[in-house]
């Protein structure tokens, strides 16, 4: 899939191509782009941006090198031998920082590389320099150049202009780094003798700490009680459903919650939330949101209200997370956000009307015996930008269908090797399940995870829902 911005760049802009597979890394920073006055267009995948680069020639493309069909060194390598694309310049963006990846960017003749996270500012300034300093057509004829790098010896072509280019970048991505470092030694120096100062005073405070401690874990317990009324309550049952679900936090508190209720005669409520971080802010935050989302009519419930006339109104999904995104910013709550699917079935006809606030996409199992089937729906998470409007999507559900809500604990559950989980092995853990009950299944996807995640078990709260429409 790709994308483009039709708007011209300002005076003193460019034509910028993206290529980034994430759609929230990448509206990041087309919106950084967009204001720094540049045109940009975005390509989820190498393929999807050759194809928009060839059909209008870019001033410069930023990709990242991770990427499905075709990969970041894929692209740049595809745009360096085009004639008619060689001398756009390519910056490569990506987590990787070992150097034999940077001897990969420089043969697929990458012009400047830099590691993720990055300050916008920084990468504006490396476009700006590149686009200072164009490769000409000598430039693009590369010659072969012998690199000798921790007793291997690549063979790479590379133009002069290109190798200095990268290895500017390299350097500066070092000096970067190197900064972070002395700064980070620095606060541990005035932190070691901050600690040797005040060491009589921590043996003297050390009785009235261990009490405090007794006293915050009692109040920890107390919060997790708490959190835990955040969940389905242990009778539920609705006519025309069936539920199983699994919450398992990572530490005491979680920032994960998840709940379905009836909201009247004819409607269901289902929902999973996963708020940002760890620990007593993210648990503090999922019990304020879990006030908003209760089906009980009362002043701060978001979901159901109580007409003039004395009927019962259920909310429209969007209208729900529209609302929570005005109450909660991230500058209020020490820059949490949360991710939130939330839907509203309806029981006689199997109509599932439902909003994504940033959320993974909700995974449906046809009782026919059809291919699985992720139904995602476009929205940020929730306190992370205002003034958003969210848009609702509907699914129709069929006898029997199965549907899983979850949170990113499941897909990007990492192993030994940091390998995420992904959405093809939770799809197909399910697919071998479809045929057990709801519970076995649940329970058999959420035992995959944690089996992936031997020996340290999941670093992140784990949370599935199923539901299965039998009306």
């Amino acid at each position: 899939m790709a994308q483009g911005s039709d708007s011209g760049a300002t005076p003193g802009g460019v034509d910028v191509l993206i290529a980034e597979d994430s759609r929230m890394q990448a509206r990041i920073l087309q919106r950084a782009l967009t204001e720094a006055g540049h045109a940009v267009r975005w390509a989820e995948n190498g393929a999807a941006a050759l194809a928009l680069a060839r059909e209008r020639r870019p001033d410069i493309i930023v990709s990242d090198i991770e990427m499905p069909e075709m990969t970041g060194y894929e692209f740049c390598k595809a745009v360096k031998t085009d004639a008619s694309l060689r001398t756009v310049p390519f910056i490569l963006l990506s987590t990787l920082s070992d150097p034999i990846d940077i001897i990969r960017g420089l043969d697929a003749g990458a012009d400047n590389y830099v590691t993720k996270p990055y300050e916008p500012a920084y990468l504006l300034g490396r476009m700006q320099s590149l686009l200072a300093t164009p490769l000409g057509v000598d430039d693009a004829d590369a010659g072969m150049l012998e690199v000798t790098l921790a007793g291997q010896t690549f063979r790479v072509r590379a133009g002069r202009q290109q190798v200095l280019n990268l290895l500017v970048s390299t350097f500066e991505n070092a000096v970067a780094k190197n900064q972070e470092l002395v700064v980070a030694n620095q606060e541990l120096s005035v932190a070691r003798d901050s600690l040797q100062r005040s060491n009589e005073e921590l043996s003297t405070l050390n009785a009235e700490i261990s009490r405090i401690n007794a006293h915050m874990v009692r109040d920890l317990e107390a919060a997790a009680k708490v959190q835990r009324s955040l969940l389905p309550a242990n009778d539920v049952s609705i006519p025309s459903l069936e539920l199983a679900w699994k919450y398992v936090p990572c530490q005491g508190l979680a920032g994960d919650f998840l709940n379905v209720f009836r909201l009247d005669d004819e409607h269901a409520g289902l929902f999973v939330v996963d708020v940002s971080g760890h620990g007593v802010p993210s648990s503090l935050m999922a019990v304020t949101v879990g006030r908003f989302l209760t089906p009980k009519v009362s002043d701060s419930s978001l979901l159901v209200r109580q007409t003039a006339d004395g009927r019962l109104m259920v909310a429209p999904p969007a209208e729900v997370a529209t609302q929570l995104n005005h109450l909660f910013q991230a500058d209020e709550f020490s820059g949490l956000y949360f991710t939130m699917l939330y839907g509203v079935l309806h029981l006689p006809s199997g109509r599932l009307d439902y909003v994504s606030g940033g959320h993974p996409a909700l995974l449906r199992v046809p009782a026919g015996g059809g291919a699985l089937e992720f139904h995602g729906a476009e929205g940020f998470p929730i306190a992370f930008v205002p003034d958003v409007e969210y848009q609702q999507v509907t699914l129709q559900l069929q006898p029997g269908d199965r549907i899983y809500l979850y949170s990113d604990g499941v897909p990007e559950a990492m192993n030994k090797d940091q390998e995420p989980y992904g959405e093809q092995a939770m799809a197909d853990c399910v697919a071998a399940g479809r045929s057990q009950p709801l519970d076995t299944s649940v329970s058999g996807l959420l035992a995959a995870v944690e089996q992936w995640c031997v020996p340290v078990g999941p670093l992140d709260d784990v949370t599935i829902l199923g539901v299965a429409w039998r009306p």
